[in-house]
């Protein structure tokens, strides 16, 4: 029971980020954008275990540590042309950069495949989310503009 209510609150999350970035006119940056915004609704779950706000759940976890791998995979594809929207988050120093985002991105990779499938209890998912955190903080405070 408890999966189909985070099954739902994923679905809900992803509604509202789509609903969010319908003024990006650039179909490019809103396939980046709704990529983002799926790692981020995966970091959403695991977060709400690791706060106990949701009941631990390790195959919930790995699903959504293996997501998350998914779509950082999918990532300098996405980035690959310098594409521009007014309601872009990216900043210029990811193509001036690309070779650094992009091993940002494959780290990020890395170490959620690595989540997917050694979180067993809460304190693995804990030090996930503390070396999860680090990754994204490391890419957003250089290659992303707060909005």
């Amino acid at each position: 029971m408890n999966r189909k209510y985070i099954a739902l609150g994923l679905t809900l999350i992803t509604a509202t980020a789509a609903l969010a970035h319908q003024g990006v006119q650039n179909p490019a940056v809103k396939a980046r954008m709704d990529e983002m915004s799926a790692i981020a609704a995966n970091m959403k779950t695991l977060g709400q275990m690791a706060k106990g706000a949701t009941e631990f759940d390790a195959v919930v976890a790995r699903s959504a540590a293996a997501a998350i791998a998914k779509h950082a995979s999918a990532t300098p594809g996405l980035f690959g042309a310098n594409e521009t929207d007014p309601m872009s988050e990216a900043r210029p120093e990811i193509w001036s950069n690309f070779e650094d985002f992009t091993a940002k991105a494959t780290e990020l990779e890395s170490l959620a495949i690595g989540f997917s499938t050694s979180i067993d209890d809460p304190s693995d998912l804990k030090a996930a989310m503390g070396a999860l955190g680090v990754n994204c903080k490391s890419c957003h405070s250089v290659y992303r503009i707060d909005k």
